[in-house]
């Protein structure tokens, strides 16, 4: 990649999610104290775009991506008997969409993938825990986390790039915080 494919590269990204970016933009908040860990994402007028329902008393942490209506969009669960955490993706058919699990070796910053079932894979790499990190596809930026505009805990905004799948970006954010975040 030369200097001015770079220079375009990040042209785009301004233009995505700079301030008045064409990203759509979602703010995910946690609820403190939740049977099943169940809490909104929000989209950026405030509205609930989407809910992601934990089930609880399973023996695998399973959640899942439901409209607001109530539609089940994709489930999240652990997969057990793998060497490295690893959770699947699944849409409401049972249909495998993407594996997120840990990358082997990252010696300077989080690191993880997402095998995307019928498409390019995907990494997430920056400062996991903090939720302040990206998510690329074939080297372009596809979605931004971020809690750099919350102040309240367990709030992280998410964008998504226009013509990205965004249930399943969704779905990998939260895929990634319960691995990162057990506890919750």
């Amino acid at each position: 990649m030369g200097f001015r494919d770079r220079r375009e590269q990040r042209q785009e990204e301004r233009e995505a999610f700079g301030r008045g970016g064409t990203a759509r933009r979602f703010q995910m908040r946690q609820k403190m104290i939740s049977i099943g860990d169940d809490y909104w994402i929000e989209d950026e007028s405030g509205d609930r775009a989407f809910k992601v329902d934990g089930k609880a008393l399973r023996l695998r942490q399973t959640f899942d991506l439901e409209d607001p209506h109530g539609t089940k969009l994709c489930r999240i669960q652990t997969r057990v008997l793998h060497i490295r955490d690893s959770m699947a993706i699944e849409d409401a058919d049972g249909e495998k969409l993407a594996l997120v699990h840990k990358a082997l070796v990252s010696p300077l910053r989080d690191r993880w993938k997402v095998d995307i079932e019928h498409g390019d894979d995907w990494k997430v790499q920056g400062n996991i825990v903090d939720h302040e990190y990206e998510i690329e596809a074939d080297g372009r930026k596809i979605a931004e986390v971020s809690k750099k505009w919350f102040r309240i805990r367990d709030t992280y905004g998410v964008e998504v790039a226009p013509g990205e799948n965004t249930a399943l970006v969704l779905a990998v954010t939260v895929a990634v915080d319960a691995m990162v975040h057990p506890e919750k």
